[in-house]
């Protein structure tokens, strides 16, 4: 598994590479895509992105919780914390990936002990 994370300047360079816009509009842009699906979860509402996945809003309850180190109970307040869930796109798409590399990692392994 790689340890690369996409930043938004990766992401307004593939835009200013796949589009044609200007480095600074393609930042932009990305500004304001994140900032609309931001405010929009600070609404309390969703987000769904077809064939990417759904930014949600999930509202928990009060709960009691436990200090590690003491072991004391402590009350946790009710909040509301958002959540993404992929879609079935997504999700077909990494399980295709992983067994992709899965395939290709025991055809080296097969490879090196035929030798």
């Amino acid at each position: 598994m790689g340890d690369r994370t996409l930043t938004r300047a990766d992401l307004a360079e593939a835009v200013f590479r796949k589009i044609g816009l200007s480095r600074t509009e393609s930042a932009q842009l990305v500004e304001m895509v994140l900032e609309e699906i931001c405010s929009t979860i600070a609404k309390g509402e969703s987000v769904k992105v077809s064939s990417f996945g759904s930014f949600l809003v999930r509202e928990k309850n009060e709960r009691v919780g436990r200090n590690p180190k003491t072991g004391e109970e402590v009350p946790i307040s009710p909040r509301h914390v958002a959540v993404f869930k992929p879609s079935n796109v997504l999700k077909d798409r990494i399980l295709e990936a992983h067994s992709k590399r899965a395939d290709a990692g025991s055809g080296l392994e097969l490879m090196r002990a035929a030798e």
